[in-house]
């Protein structure tokens, strides 16, 4: 029985351009939203390692978690600004803007900075992108003065300052600018120069989002999902991610990909997770690659295929997903779709670890307990289980529990062997009951009582 690991991560939007040309941009701001990860940090199995001793794993809770998108506007012209306009990125289009922007035109200097910005056509130029944003926004150009905020959101060629973000944002947000609302609504979702407020953050996304902002359609969908400023509703949070994943919005087709593969909101549909997961995948988003792995592993939605899960793992596990790098080391462990290697094993292991992987941690354990790629040594298995199991991980609970009553690789401690146990088998692992049972049989009324005591104390 396989176990893999479900995660959701940023990817890459789509932004018109004034040019008529839809241009992908990355974006994602390493915006800290802990207050409503919780939504897309289920859907993480874990892959359980080969003691001989061990069941096999038992599949983990689905829970979705979350990405919040800002989004940066495209430009906005007028007849009068560009009639007729010539193909993006020309030198024909190029000088059609500046001489409009050297005339003063809102809608050239908006256009130009955000060139200037992404780099787009143009040497990429943070500096020169803020003097024309500033220039149009101190016209009231909408888009500008949301682009403007983006800078200052990021500290893109201009000291960092939430404030003037915000003030920005509000300003074109009140002119109707949609990405603003948006951008504005996160803004109160995460506390950013504003004091937090999910209500306040639901009254502008969702008219961004009615007005047909992708962006704000794929936030409005993660703040139904994880009941945050509405009511928790996930077939609303489904017609959301549908609505922007039809616009193309890539973080969007990864959720949506995962609202069909655990049915929440929809009816459970493998085939269609597989094909948004497909076109995520193709565009280099690395948790949709990290679960389509996991779809071909298992043959759900589509054929059976261990080569092309290893591959997918190993492309997200490439860009840093720890959940790929574990996934990766249990087919290298199995020798599932690639050569069996433990050393490699062990080192994708290690990866995932060191990234705090759960997971990671315990298989690592395992590959200690073992002598598998790695020297035995039980000491470092239990230290591996032991940071596995502080952050909840149920089978590095049970053998770590097994090495202190067994004082293997640890002093013999009942106590805490008891507590371990205790806490594996509250996660539904019987055979974690049944050592926990067996060894309070030889345990003291009171070693029960601390023990018991220590179990509860531990996660609070």
């Amino acid at each position: 029985m396989t176990d893999a690991k479900w995660i959701v991560g940023t990817g890459i939007a789509t932004i018109t351009m004034v040019l008529g040309v839809t241009v992908p941009l990355l974006l994602g701001l390493g915006t800290d939203i802990r207050d409503i990860n919780a939504w897309i940090r289920q859907h993480l199995t874990d892959h359980a390692g080969s003691l001989p001793s061990a069941e096999p794993p038992a599949r983990a809770a689905h829970d979705l978690g979350t990405d919040q998108q800002f989004v940066r506007s495209g430009g906005q012209t007028t007849t009068e600004a560009l009639s007729n306009p010539p193909q993006y990125g020309s030198e024909l289009a190029v000088e059609t803007l500046y001489s409009s922007a050297e005339q003063g035109n809102a809608d050239a200097q908006a256009n130009l900075g955000l060139m200037y910005l992404n780099g787009l056509g143009l040497t990429q130029d943070h500096a020169k992108a803020l003097e024309l944003l500033r220039l149009a926004a101190a016209q009231e150009h909408p888009s500008a003065q949301n682009n403007l905020g983006f800078m200052f959101l990021n500290g893109l060629g201009v000291q960092q300052d939430f404030d003037q973000a915000v003030r920005l944002f509000r300003l074109a947000a009140d002119q109707g600018n949609a990405d603003a609302r948006s951008n504005l609504g996160h803004m109160y979702l995460n506390g950013l120069g504003v004091t937090q407020d999910h209500a306040q953050a639901a009254t502008w996304i969702r008219p961004a989002a009615e007005d047909g902002s992708a962006a704000a359609q794929y936030n409005l969908g993660i703040m139904y999902a994880s009941g945050h400023g509405v009511p928790m509703d996930y077939r609303e949070a489904a017609a959301w991610f549908r609505l922007a994943s039809e616009q193309q919005y890539v973080p969007a087709w990864t959720t949506l990909a995962i609202m069909y593969d655990s049915g929440l909101g929809v009816p459970p549909d493998h085939r269609e997770a597989a094909k948004w997961y497909r076109l995520a995948a193709d565009q280099g988003n690395a948790i949709a690659q990290n679960n389509l792995g996991v779809l071909y592993q298992d043959g759900r939605g589509v054929p059976q295929d261990y080569a092309e899960a290893a591959n997918l793992y190993r492309l997200a596990a490439d860009q840093g997903v720890a959940s790929a790098q574990d996934n990766l080391g249990v087919m290298y462990e199995r020798g599932l779709g690639v050569t069996q290697d433990y050393e490699a094993a062990v080192a994708w292991y290690r990866r995932a670890a060191h990234q705090q992987s759960a997971a990671g941690q315990r298989n690592l354990g395992l590959m200690y307990q073992s002598g598998q790629g790695v020297p035995q040594d039980l000491t470092e298995a239990a230290t591996w289980y032991h940071r596995a199991a502080e952050q909840g991980d149920a089978f590095a609970q049970k053998y770590l529990g097994i090495m202190y009553a067994d004082g293997s690789g640890v002093a013999q401690d009942y106590v805490s062997a008891h507590k371990w146990l205790n806490l594996a088998g509250s996660q539904g692992l019987e055979s974690a009951r049944h050592r926990r049972d067996a060894l309070a049989e030889n345990m003291t009324a009171q070693q029960i009582v601390d023990a018991q005591d220590a179990a509860r104390a531990t996660f609070q």
